[in-house]
């Protein structure tokens, strides 16, 4: 969904991250109010996407996307610091998905959501995502962890080092943080 069907489910989507966004690897002490403002950018772009799973009402996953070149500076400066074009990129925001409902396909279909719709809007050779890099010896790390690099890749995205952005969030136990995240991506086929 766009616009104005998205607004009203920002409310839900900004608890979703928050709750989600705390484990491990982001380890994030969300803010709702901060939240619902990030949301609220996407909601305002005409070319976004949210992609929502839905248990009856009830908001149990969610998925963005948006053309690269309508997300905050900090998520465009990586690549024109490579002097790569941002237009035709479309990057995917967050998803985030409650851990009782993973493993059930929920997750490859956020990505063709996404996909299909920067497709549909046409003028997209690319498709990417950042993922934040955390040291895979950090011992908050949980035992069994399982990190969704080999889901990626099996879609067909590569991870290119060197094309990473620095945020600040506050890290739970920690504060304020400076954290980097590498881009993933993938050249976006055609239809058909």
């Amino acid at each position: 969904m766009t616009g104005d069907r998205a607004r009203r489910h920002l409310a839900d989507v900004a608890a979703l991250r928050i709750r989600v966004f705390a484990d491990w690897p982001y380890l994030y002490a969300g803010d709702l109010d901060y939240e619902q403002d990030y949301l609220a950018a996407y909601a305002a772009s005409p070319r976004a996407v949210f992609v929502l799973a839905l248990d009856g009402e009830r908001v149990v996953g969610a998925s963005t996307g948006l053309p690269l070149v309508d997300e905050a500076a900090a998520f465009q400066a990586p690549f024109l610091d490579r002097g790569l074009d941002p237009a035709p990129v479309f990057y995917f925001g967050e998803s985030v998905l409650l851990p009782e409902y993973r493993g059930r396909g929920v997750g490859h279909a956020f990505f063709d959501a996404r996909e299909a719709h920067a497709r549909a809007l046409g003028g997209f050779t690319t498709t990417a995502f950042a993922a934040v890099d955390r040291d895979p010896d950090d011992p908050r790390r949980p035992a069994g962890h399982r990190d969704n690099e080999a889901f990626w890749r099996g879609r067909g995205y590569v991870r290119q080092p060197g094309l990473t952005m620095a945020l600040d969030w506050d890290e739970v136990g920690v504060g304020p943080t400076t954290h980097a995240l590498t881009f993933w991506t993938r050249p976006l086929e055609p239809a058909g």
